[in-house]
């Protein structure tokens, strides 16, 4: 019988890549930072679980050092412009509905994204709703109509931590 498709090592299943997204790879500079730092710690995993000969903590760190290094090669940093009337990529954007509720949105790369945290992804339906709108101007969301109310073109400075 062939042996050509049984494994030799007797470990688990492989794991599956991870995806990477097909959108280009827009990073404000905290973005780049974080992609930065996860892919030292992935690094420091892979080399830790490799002395210590864990196969499929090898596996998963060689997986996820290959998705950030791929975020990384691809990776296009973008500052948020000073100038001009038009919300793009890197600024936060406050919006306020008819009740006075107010809510700021900062729009990130897709690995930064975070919406608990109020940043959303470039590619989001909301990132993509204010995006060339500005101050005064209206967006209809799923919670209802919403009016921008500020906008912030301050870039959120990169994080300081170290890998662990």
């Amino acid at each position: 019988m062939s042996r050509a498709f049984v494994k030799e090592d007797g470990g688990g299943e492989a794991l599956p890549e991870r995806p990477v997204s097909a959108e280009r790879n827009l990073v404000t500079r905290r973005g780049l930072a974080l992609i930065e730092l996860e892919a030292a710690r992935q690094r420091a995993a892979l080399a830790a679980a490799t002395a210590r000969g864990e196969r499929d903590a090898v596996a998963a760190a060689s997986r996820e050092l290959r998705y950030w290094s791929a975020r990384r090669a691809s990776a296009e940093p973008v500052d948020p412009p000073q100038e001009g009337e038009a919300i793009t990529f890197g600024m936060a954007v406050t919006l306020e509905d008819a009740a006075g509720r107010r809510r700021t949105f900062r729009i990130v790369g897709e690995d930064e994204a975070d919406p608990k945290l109020g940043r959303i992804a470039w590619i989001s339906p909301v990132a993509r709703a204010l995006t060339g709108k500005w101050i005064g101007d209206e967006i209809e969301l799923p919670a209802g109509t919403m009016e921008i109310v500020a906008v912030d073109r301050t870039a959120e400075p990169a994080p300081e931590a170290t890998p662990e």
